[in-house]
């Protein structure tokens, strides 16, 4: 399976903010908002990641992650020229994706939760059609939102309806087969002029081929796409790393999934000795 980022948007509801920087190059806390959609891609067990970013902030990302060669993955890097909905990301990636299946994560969400690699690893057992996330929350408008049938399955999606059927909605994080590039590519602009990724988990609803895990209330979800939401994204992750185990962490990602050595991790955090976070890698080399 391959990973796709998507990076390019121009994070205008940020503005002043995002104008000399790309949205996902802004800080979370303590590292760059990127390094948590690629550690949740690295905890599926995806080595090759593909991000797509605005058309001229490429060598930003590069500088940053390089290819990802000291992670013991790779990243490739493609750009997006004209914004026109999340569901491009399989045509301008459909080079990248080939033949296989991939996941799709939105570069300004986070997921955090003691379970989160059993849903990325129930999601990957899925090996047709597609498999997305129901996520509870308080107001779910602004979202896709999903309709369950008295037996808890998925019987439609509505993308930010005014009356929302569930309080179920659905988050930046999406698995699909390689039939998604075809699906995609059929998908007809709606009425904001974006090719909408509801209509594509709705194609695949309409085959039977849509599978929904729902998360639990102890899961964390963040979508760090305003200012409120950006400045409550670092307020949670930096509770969340008083606890003594660090969030959206790419160095330990690679060493836990034995993508680097003992050694390789040791020098990453030397390289950033001068931080807690860099102090936070040496002390998982000793532990």
């Amino acid at each position: 399976m391959k990973g796709i980022i998507l990076a390019a948007g121009k994070g205008t509801r940020l503005y002043p903010m995002t104008k000399p920087v790309c949205k996902p190059l802004l800080p979370i806390f303590d590292k760059p908002m990127i390094y948590y959609p690629l550690a949740t891609l690295m905890e599926a067990g995806i080595q090759d990641v593909l991000i797509i970013v605005p058309p001229d902030d490429q060598e930003q990302f590069e500088r940053l992650l390089g290819d990802g060669s000291q992670l013991g993955i790779h990243i490739s890097y493609e750009k997006q020229f004209v914004q026109r909905g999340i569901a491009d990301a399989f045509l301008v990636g459909a080079d990248f994706i080939g033949t296989d299946s991939v996941c799709l994560i939105l570069g300004d969400n986070l997921f955090y939760g003691d379970c989160l690699r059993s849903c990325l690893a129930q999601a990957q057992e899925n090996k047709t059609g597609a498999t997305i996330f129901g996520c509870l929350v308080d107001d779910p408008r602004a979202f896709g939102v999903v309709e369950f049938d008295a037996d808890g399955r998925a019987i439609s999606i509505e993308e930010k309806p005014e009356h929302p059927k569930s309080n179920y909605i659905v988050p930046g994080l999406y698995f699909y087969d390689n039939h998604v590039v075809d699906i995609a590519g059929k998908v007809q602009p709606s009425a904001r002029g974006e090719l909408e990724i509801t209509a594509v988990n709705n194609a695949y609803l309409a085959l039977g081929a849509l599978n929904v895990v729902t998360l639990g209330e102890d899961f964390v979800w963040l979508d760090a796409g305003t200012e409120d939401s950006l400045l409550a994204a670092g307020t949670v992750i930096q509770k969340l790393q008083r606890t003594g185990r660090y969030v959206g962490c790419i160095e330990e990602e690679a060493f836990c999934n034995g993508w680097i050595s003992k050694d390789q991790f040791r020098a990453l955090g030397h390289d950033l000795k001068k931080t807690r976070y860099g102090a936070y890698i040496l002390s998982r080399c000793d532990s």
